[in-house]
């Protein structure tokens, strides 16, 4: 692929990483709902999956893991894995998401290629932002920006480095950490491109309801017109 292509590509993403962006946890979702619960989540507004497992065999990783990319794809859905550059060849993953201790971003993009999609998670730290811009990340994850029932230890971050960082950087950002329909209009306005949830969607009775929700607080009028990654079927 040629530097311009290339490009194109990246510029898609950036259109496409925009709105709700869903988490499974394998204690919300346990065995068969996983497949049903995340349905439920991309008929409410999903635009992106990230299959997050860490508990599970290597082969029920990749089962569950193909299943969810043949359902995002299915419905146009981006599809992530966590942590798992491995797990993201074999289940055919649209990219992954790193977080700072699971290995460099260079490495993932040259077992990936230049078309997978690859997060990394930044804290509240514009160093870390900086270093992952240039390293070619195609967006990062701030947070924690409220309570977090996943990960109550992480660091907090505020509103304020959020609008600093939406100065600094024009890679889309991904807010995280205990958001709900109640708090998470105030990280669009300040510069979230997408909402990183998952005790909001998945934690809930109507999870459908509760992604709607979130889907809905980036409003019509903030989105652009065509937000949809077409991803390629590699059944």
């Amino acid at each position: 692929m040629n530097s311009n292509d290339s490009q194109n590509v990246h510029a898609a993403y950036s259109a496409a990483l925009h709105g709700l962006y869903a988490i499974t946890d394998p204690k919300l979702l346990p065995g068969e709902t996983l497949l049903s619960g995340v349905a439920l989540a991309i008929a409410g507004g999903a635009k992106v999956i990230q299959y997050r497992n860490k508990t599970a065999t290597v082969a029920r990783q990749q089962e569950e893991a193909t299943a969810l990319r043949k359902l995002c794809h299915q419905h146009n859905v981006i599809f992530l894995v966590n942590d798992d550059v491995q797990l993201c060849l074999k289940s055919g993953a649209d990219g992954v998401h790193l977080g700072q201790q699971d290995g460099k971003l260079a490495d993932a993009r040259h077992r990936l290629g230049s078309e997978a999609i690859i997060g990394v998670t930044c804290h509240d730290s514009e160093t870390m932002v900086s270093t992952a811009e240039r390293a070619g990340a195609d967006y990062v994850a701030l947070g924690r920006f409220f309570p977090s029932q996943t990960k109550p230890e992480a660091p907090a971050a505020s509103i304020a480095i959020l609008k600093q960082i939406r100065q600094q950087t024009s890679l889309p950002i991904v807010a995280i950490g205990g958001i709900t329909e109640n708090n998470g209009r105030q990280l669009i306005s300040a510069g979230a491109d997408m909402l990183a949830v998952i005790h909001g969607v998945f934690g809930q009775k109507n999870i459908r309801q509760h992604a709607s929700a979130l889907h809905d607080l980036f409003g019509q009028a903030n989105e652009p017109k065509d937000t949809t990654l077409h991803t390629t079927s590699r059944d």
